[in-house]
């Protein structure tokens, strides 16, 4: 158990750890900071780990430049980052699976023919590399946002599938991953990757929200949605239904804790009751818990919203 620190003790420490760059814990227990005190500073917030067995400053914001001098700190020099953290190192926190800013993932890397690391910061695997696949950012190896699209359309769960390549296809567009994809006939995941990268679309605004869209496509069995559908407010100004059938009036909207939690509470609804009464559109909110975890129900409520639309419609009986 880690003692209880006076408030000068706790200054000190914080003064004591890099302000403005990445840090290992090796490093901070040269400067007097134990790895049971950087997990407590994660606690209080002051610092944050990115990566096993590296912390940095809370305060710092987040950047390709600063996600690279993390990556320095555990992948050796002659690895390629890959999968998920190729993803994170191209597009950020918007990479990450649901879930994974509450625990640290390892890092993923190829390590070469022959090369067994002992690192346990990191996990390696064997990978088909030719060298347009590789690109070197600041000394860090990395799959290109190209090659890191095929791969994770072709080895994530189909969600995390569709969400990382959504997220990558705004460095690649769709149609020049669907041709990559024809080198990779045969490959494991190759027949899901196919369904997976046509229904991509850059405009989704978050891992979560792309996977709501995911369950509307693969589960609730409606037709494929547009992503953010304009719709014109009563003052002019355009509002967008995150994803949607604009001839049907009938669409989802993904409410996340950031941008909709209690403070938005009035305007949300305000909102949703004049684009569901004025403009006549059937909107189904999901939160966090309708398309994660055990008890998600996302599919199941649009399936009900959808049926619901269409049983008001008139229907026409031919003799």
């Amino acid at each position: 158990m880690t003692r209880p620190l006076s408030a000068s003790q706790q200054q000190a420490i914080r003064a004591s750890l890099p302000p403005d760059r990445p840090f290992t814990v090796a490093e901070a227990a040269g400067l007097g900071v134990s790895n049971n005190r950087c997990r407590a500073l994660v606690a209080d917030g002051f610092l944050v780990r990115p990566a096993p067995g590296v912390y940095r400053c809370a305060h710092l914001d987040d950047s390709l430049e600063l996600r690279l001098s993390i990556l320095r700190l555990v992948v050796p020099t002659d690895c390629v980052v890959t999968d998920r953290t190729a993803a994170w190192v191209w597009v950020g926190d918007r990479a990450l699976a649901p879930g994974d800013h509450l625990a640290v993932p390892r890092v993923s890397v190829f390590a070469p023919p022959g090369r067994r690391l002992r690192n346990q910061l990191v996990s390696s695997g064997e990978r088909a590399l030719v060298e347009r696949d590789v690109r070197e950012v600041d000394g860090v190896r990395v799959t290109t946002p190209l090659r890191t699209a095929c791969d994770l359309a072709r080895l994530l769960h189909r969600y995390q599938a569709l969400a990382a390549v959504d997220a990558l296809t705004r460095l690649c567009p769709v149609d020049v991953v669907n041709v990559e994809l024809e080198r990779f006939k045969g490959f494991r995941g190759i027949v899901q990757a196919r369904v997976v990268v046509p229904l991509a679309d850059p405009r989704s605004d978050s891992q979560f929200e792309s996977v709501a869209r995911a369950q509307w496509l693969f589960d609730a069995g409606l037709p494929v949605p547009e992503c953010q559908v304009p719709v014109r407010a009563p003052d002019g100004a355009w509002y967008h239904v995150d994803m949607g059938l604009p001839d049907e009036r009938f669409g989802a909207e993904y409410f996340g804790e950031e941008f909709h939690g209690p403070g938005r509470a009035d305007a949300d609804a305000a909102r949703l009751r004049w684009a569901r009464q004025a403009e006549r559109w059937t909107l189904v909110v999901a939160r966090e818990h309708h398309v994660v975890g055990r008890r998600r129900d996302f599919d199941r409520r649009l399936r009900l919203a959808w049926e619901r639309l269409l049983s008001t419609r008139p229907s026409y009986v031919t003799r």
